[in-house]
């Protein structure tokens, strides 16, 4: 499971280097092959080991043809880019999925438990205050996040 904030720079070629501590993680879960795609709710990018992405298509194929089920296969499949981490653990993010999410030079990436979020730090902490701001409407949410305890 993948989890914390980590504080990383694009490199000029457009490169990431993976926090040290998911690099031995990822060689082990998918000998560094990873699958970056642009997230379905929000203007950041998901990096994948590949057995999670597998997984996850699978389940993406398996939708409806529903206009707006082919609009998220379009989106999350038209834009998945296999990249393999490099023997110095980084990772390059194609310029078509670095203008998506806008990504210049700092970035923060997030783990997600199967997956990871890569955010323009800027825009990361513009969202993070606004979602701290808001009021939570915890009767919105399904029933076992409405009882889970923290």
């Amino acid at each position: 499971m993948y989890r914390g904030v980590s504080d990383l720079s694009l490199d000029a070629k457009g490169r990431l280097a993976v926090p040290t501590r998911y690099r031995q993680a990822l060689q082990e879960e998918c000998g560094g092959r990873l699958v970056v795609t642009i997230a379905r709710d929000a203007r950041c990018l998901w990096m994948l080991p590949l057995p999670q992405w597998e997984e996850m298509a699978a389940k993406l194929n398996n939708l409806s043809n529903e206009p707006e089920a082919e609009r998220l296969k379009r989106l999350i499949f038209g834009h998945a880019t296999d990249c393999d981490m490099d023997r110095s653990g980084r990772v390059l993010l194609t310029p078509p999925l670095r203008k998506h999410a806008g990504l210049d030079k700092n970035l923060r990436m997030l783990g997600r438990g199967n997956k990871f979020e890569i955010w323009d730090q800027a825009l990361w902490d513009q969202r993070l205050q606004e979602w701290l701001g808001a009021d939570l409407n915890f009767a919105g949410l399904p029933q076992e996040l409405q009882e889970l305890s923290l």
